[in-house]
């Protein structure tokens, strides 16, 4: 998504919580964690960073991806678990403020209170389940991804977008361009979380993407999408190393 807020982000648990695939970043920091309910022990279906069902966008409760986590309970010797194990999150939506409860108590995501809200399936990797709300500390790791990135195509022929998944590294995207083969770099916006637009028409064209990641780093994806591409195709491009 955009930038880091951890007030507003709902996580999610990925695979593994090996070490030695993910690299530290960051010092540790206090926040609190709590958990949404649900029938299958996941998180939402859909989510405000535009990755529509995210079970089939790969985003599912062992997903990879994204502004990436390592959170673990501390400081609660009742919830808890013993010797503080870590999961590796992922955020994939908004955790809305209610401002109408006290921030200790139903409010969890009110500005300026840092605040995860887990999938039940992490929440029980750290916590207690019967715990309401623990304290927690996080520190930002390098995310862990599966295969290369995905680049989703949707809009019209004069309104063209792109769903940008799967992204490795911090999995921040902050700046991405696309170029036709009768086209050079066009810079695109930014419509809503990683969906990103461009007026332009590029139909029958074949499709290169420039991608820009917070750490600064870009990567260019030439020939990403063939000329005969269609709206609702995805394509697998290279991963950022």
């Amino acid at each position: 998504m955009g930038a880091l807020q951890l007030h507003v982000f709902y996580l999610i648990l990925l695979p593994t919580i090996t070490s030695q695939v993910i690299s530290k970043q960051g010092e540790w920091k206090s926040a609190t964690a709590t958990y949404t309910k649900q029938a299958d022990a996941s998180i939402i279906t859909e989510g405000a960073c535009g990755y529509g069902d995210l079970h089939k966008a790969s985003y599912g409760k062992y997903s990879a991806g994204l502004t990436c986590f390592e959170v673990r309970c501390v400081d609660h010797i009742l919830w808890c678990l013993q010797g503080s194990p870590s999961v590796i999150l992922t955020a994939t939506d908004f955790c809305p403020p209610n401002y109408g409860l006290s921030s200790d108590y139903g409010g969890w995501c009110n500005f300026p209170k840092e605040h995860f809200e887990m999938s039940e399936a992490a929440f029980v990797e750290i916590a207690e389940k019967k715990a309401e709300i623990v304290p927690v500390q996080y520190k930002r790791v390098k995310c862990e991804r599966r295969g290369g990135m995905r680049f989703s195509m949707s809009g019209s022929a004069h309104f063209f977008q792109v769903l940008i998944t799967n992204v490795g590294l911090d999995g921040e995207v902050v700046g991405v361009k696309v170029k036709g083969s009768k086209t050079g770099w066009l810079p695109m916006a930014r419509n809503w979380g990683q969906n990103w637009h461009s007026n332009i028409n590029l139909v029958g064209q074949p499709l290169s993407f420039e991608v820009t990641a917070s750490t600064g780093r870009t990567v260019a994806f030439y020939s990403v999408a063939p000329a005969n591409w269609q709206f609702g195709q995805t394509f697998e491009a290279k991963q950022f190393k």
